[in-house]
């Protein structure tokens, strides 16, 4: 598995791209991960799909002020967050954008204005609702809130989260966003900014993307089927939002890629476009 380095697009954000080989592929699907997160959260999906499906590369990005994507000016919002990527689009023109969760409604705002070459966006257990803010990102912005270091452990950031009520295999996830400096151990994240995205994300509404489709562009729901981020409602508004929505229930839990990577694979390799595939043949 090669390609070009790692690196941060000069006024844009971090990236690291992964290809089959040497060359250049056909086309580039971008994949954004959810809040707190960061572009390796999806690295072995990412291997696997361009290793199924050479004539595809990722990219792997880190969302505004997520990973090694940092000092971004506000306003800290979607519509801002889905602006960054087009620092991207020269070197590495999309053709597909994959986002989990928050990602997801990053990259449905992205795909609003019709973007040259863009064929699919592939939104992953993400809701395009608009609502009050609610569940567990939300959840564990008030607890990392009341726990701001420094930790003179990673573990014990860990045992803090645990007993704030955060499932251990999460908590141990949240601190990866931790970073040594001088013998302890500080937030890599500026929790100001990440309340700024989320409280922009519970209020954006991007239904009118899903329903109006730009021209030559599909749209793949993944809904995971142990999850209550897509609600019954949704489900129903998806299927009627025309052709070019297509809605496939994935087993398992809203971090799909860990839960059941073989059945989201599946659905990725089988559903990518060919490269000389026509721009609006259904997928």
């Amino acid at each position: 598995m090669s390609g070009p380095a790692t690196k941060r697009v000069p006024g844009g954000l971090h990236c690291e791209p992964v290809t089959a080989g040497d060359g250049a592929p056909a086309g580039w699907m971008y994949v954004l991960h959810g809040i707190y997160g960061a572009g390796r959260n999806w690295g072995t999906i990412a291997r696997r799909v361009v290793r199924a499906r050479p004539d595809w590369g990722a990219l792997l990005v880190d969302l505004r002020e997520h990973g090694d994507s940092r000092g971004f000016p506000p306003p800290h919002t979607i519509a801002a967050a889905a602006a960054d990527l087009d620092t991207l689009a020269a070197r590495f023109p999309p053709a597909a954008v994959l986002g989990h969760s928050f990602g997801g409604k990053v990259a449905l705002a992205w795909a609003r204005s019709g973007r040259a070459g863009l064929r699919q966006v592939w939104s992953i257990d993400s809701t395009p609702d608009a609502g009050p803010p609610r569940g567990s990102a939300w959840q564990m912005l008030e607890i990392v809130e009341r726990l701001p270091g420094p930790f003179d452990a990673r573990e014990d950031a860990v045992n803090a989260l645990v007993e704030a009520g955060t499932a251990e295999p999460v908590a141990r996830w949240m601190t990866t966003n931790l970073r040594p400096a001088d013998g302890v151990f500080h937030w890599r994240l500026d929790f100001e900014a990440i309340r700024a995205l989320l409280e922009d994300f519970f209020r954006t509404d991007v239904w009118p993307v899903v329903e109006a489709l730009p021209a030559g562009l599909d749209l793949h729901v993944v809904r995971a089927t142990e999850s209550s981020v897509i609600t019954a409602e949704a489900v129903e508004r998806f299927l009627a939002a025309g052709p070019r929505v297509h809605l496939h229930l994935v087993e398992g839990g809203h971090w799909l890629n860990a839960d059941n990577p073989e059945a989201l694979l599946e659905r990725l390799t089988e559903h990518l476009p060919g490269p000389d595939a026509d721009p609006a043949e259904p997928t």
